[in-house]
């Protein structure tokens, strides 16, 4: 795999200080001066033709300009009024609403107004093809798991679990923890642990969902990469403009995927890939 250098414009060192960057004006326009127009939420149920379990995904998204911002939630937390609280409001407010899906959406959506995916600021497109939902699931695993370096053999921490990127890795011959919040069993009935920080420590790299922004589990691991020199490459639905700039702070590379996502139609889509020259680590 090429090798793909991003040098992301004033990157964040820790997430707190990142929004505070945001909040001063010191990435952009001041966040008060910005408003909200669109919120919407994203609903699916799933079960791919010959997969055993299905999933059910839940999408909060607001609309700054031409930009969409996003963050996941686990299906049914997220209550009606947040729609209304969202609409209209300036992003600087936003940035301080007592649920942690609007912050984070609120968040992606200022970056990535400020900031979209251009090859000019890292990013490189990868087109996904069209097809069923698991051909397109597949392809995206692919886009992902290609980002790990990693030989034979080594364990990888795989954490807000996805049946078609466990699947990549057991093609490469890759060991796996698989971790979720939810826990239950993969496709081929391995037990999912729910603490990702206990698990970490025995494995060689870390493969994480943005989602871990909505429910504050990001921040623990990108110290762990960092302070342990592992690689941390993170798939991102969620803050798919907000993980790049965390690229040589912990994070190793980000496939970014901005709304619309890969499962909401059978036409061919994009990624935008980013990674750091030499891993980085």
């Amino acid at each position: 795999m090429t090798a793909v250098s991003a040098r992301p414009t004033t990157p964040g060192r820790t997430y707190d200080e990142l929004v505070a960057g945001v909040r001063a004006g010191a990435l952009g326009p001041d966040p008060r001066t910005l408003s909200v127009a669109v919120a919407f939420t994203t609903r699916q149920a799933v079960r791919h033709d010959g997969r055993g379990t299905g999933y059910r995904n839940e999408v909060l998204s607001l609309r700054l300009a031409e930009a969409v911002g996003s963050c996941a939630v686990e299906p049914g937390e997220l209550p009606d009024s947040a729609l209304d609280d969202c609409v209209g409001a300036d992003v600087a407010r936003l940035l301080g609403h007592p649920l942690p899906a609007v912050r984070v959406a609120a968040l992606d959506a200022y970056l990535m107004h400020i900031a979209p995916h251009t090859p000019e600021r890292g990013a490189r497109p990868l087109a996904l093809p069209a097809g069923s939902s698991l051909e397109k699931s597949r392809a995206r695993a692919r886009a992902v798991a290609e980002l790990l370096d990693l030989p034979a053999g080594g364990r990888v921490l795989v954490v807000g679990v996805v049946n078609s990127l466990l699947e990549a890795l057991r093609s490469r011959e890759l060991g796996y923890v698989p971790c979720d919040l939810k826990g239950g069993v993969t496709e081929w009935g391995e037990l999912i642990v729910t603490d990702a920080l206990a698990a970490v420590r025995s494995c060689d790299a870390l493969l994480v969902s943005g989602m871990t922004l909505g429910n504050g589990t990001f921040e623990p691991l990108r110290e762990h990469a960092l302070r342990h020199d592992k690689q941390l490459v993170m798939f991102a639905q969620t803050g798919s403009a907000v993980l790049p700039r965390f690229l040589g702070h912990g994070v190793s590379a980000v496939c970014a995927e901005p709304y619309p996502f890969f499962w909401l139609d059978g036409g061919p889509g994009v990624v935008h890939r980013y990674r750091c020259s030499g891993g980085g680590r």
